[in-house]
């Protein structure tokens, strides 16, 4: 495919052919500093180039295995704080299903709802210039957090231009949708949730929460029916993911530990492991965890209960924590 066909800036295209890499693939399998490397462009150029390479390479045909790995790509969301994006290294994967679990009022819903502001920024602030679908399963949509999110995204993101940010209407780009049962469920993302990424109104995804159905629906010796219910459901979340080359969210519940032995698909420093077992937990990319620690954080005139982020697993990160707060603009990270 020749260089001009993507919608990029003459310079970039220049750039690449100069450093003579031959095809889309080609660029999409090379690192994002070695990319910079050997082109010589901005880290914010090299992120228009490896977007505009992943569309089009969507478009042609399945996403090279290397794409997963968003770390040596160099595409991600942002998660809008860069101590929580140090540990994400760069931000949520593009590419495959992340699962964000944690006990109640751990703050995985607040950040949750702050990737579906970050997602509609553009590439070179880290998001991904679209919307996000948000399905609920448990409560109702928290409108009223939302809203006051938005109200205070200058503050969250200073690094941006502040008519920028006056300039994208948040919360006309948040598409919500419900789900009371396992079948709604499915054909929400089967049927609805791909137009909306057909017609490229939205690149993320979050499913808030997985567990709150197939657990209410099926008893223990139901275990088999609802396997490949969560099977099917989770194979349509990565079709949509690699077609789309849209990130996953996915919030899940937990359950409390009783084994004192090592337990690799859990975190190693709680009580609790994320719900629905080995059947959910194969099908997952990304493993993160949430924890409420105890102990307060100070900052100005607020005060947060310390949380931790956690990367449980995952192919390209390192298992590792951070220590965050959830303030009036959102969740942050508390610098080491």
């Amino acid at each position: 495919m020749d260089w001009d066909q993507l919608e990029l800036n003459p310079r970039i295209t220049t750039a690449v052919r100069r450093a003579k890499l031959q095809s889309v693939r080609e660029v999409l399998c090379v690192s994002g500093p070695d990319l910079q490397r050997l082109t010589g462009l901005s880290h914010s150029d090299v992120q228009q180039l490896l977007t505009a390479a992943a569309t089009v390479c969507r478009r042609h045909g399945p996403i090279p295995a290397l794409l997963l790995h968003r770390g040596e790509s160099g595409v991600a969301l942002s998660v809008g704080c860069p101590v929580l994006d140090e540990l994400l290294r760069g931000g949520l994967s593009v590419v495959g299903v992340t699962e964000l679990s944690g006990e109640s009022g751990a703050g995985k819903t607040q950040l949750a709802l702050q990737l579906c502001l970050s997602v509609q920024y553009p590439t070179q602030h880290g998001g991904l210039n679209s919307g996000a679908v948000y399905i609920c399963t448990e409560d109702l949509f928290p409108v009223r957090r939302l809203q006051q999110l938005i109200g205070q995204q200058h503050v969250l993101r200073s690094d941006v231009c502040p008519s920028l940010i006056s300039r994208l209407q948040f919360s006309d780009h948040i598409y919500i949708e419900h789900a009371a049962d396992v079948e709604s469920l499915q054909v929400c993302v089967s049927r609805r949730v791909p137009l909306l990424l057909a017609r490229r109104v939205v690149r993320l995804v979050v499913v808030d929460s997985v567990a709150a159905l197939f657990r209410s629906e099926f008893q223990a010796a139901d275990w088999l029916e609802r396997n490949r219910q969560l099977l099917t459901f989770s194979s349509t979340l990565h079709h949509l993911s690699q077609e789309f080359t849209t990130p996953v969210l996915c919030i899940n519940q937990v359950s409390d530990v009783f084994s004192s032995s090592d337990d690799s698909l859990g975190p190693l420093s709680s009580s609790v492991s994320p719900a629905l077992g080995l059947a959910w937990a194969n099908q997952v990319m990304v493993r993160l965890m949430m924890r409420r620690l105890l102990g307060t954080v100070a900052r100005g005139d607020q005060c947060s209960a310390c949380r931790r982020l956690e990367v449980v697993f995952a192919p390209h990160l390192a298992r590792d924590g951070r220590d965050a707060g959830v303030w009036r603009e959102g969740v942050r990270g508390i610098p080491l």
